[in-house]
């Protein structure tokens, strides 16, 4: 079966987030398509060069996060 694979699906391929069939059917394309593959090769490295960032919440929110929790689950177990 001759498949088109979209530069999205290549994006998520990139991010692995595809479905185990669609990971193979990339996998296979990409052995199979000079093209196809040029195209992946150029996504990667524009991933690469994205900036790792690393997010941190301050104390206070994550705080306030779990007493929102507490409350919610509280109210909940009243029912």
């Amino acid at each position: 079966m001759d498949q088109t694979f979209t530069q999205d699906m290549l994006i998520k391929y990139l991010y692995q987030e595809t479905s185990a069939a669609e990971t193979l059917a990339v996998r296979e394309a990409l052995q199979d398509n000079i093209l196809l593959r040029e195209e992946y090769r150029e996504l990667r490295k524009a991933y690469e060069q994205l900036p790792k960032v690393k997010f941190n919440a301050k104390a206070s929110t994550l705080q306030n996060i779990l007493q929102y929790s507490k409350r919610s689950a509280a109210l909940q177990g009243q029912d």
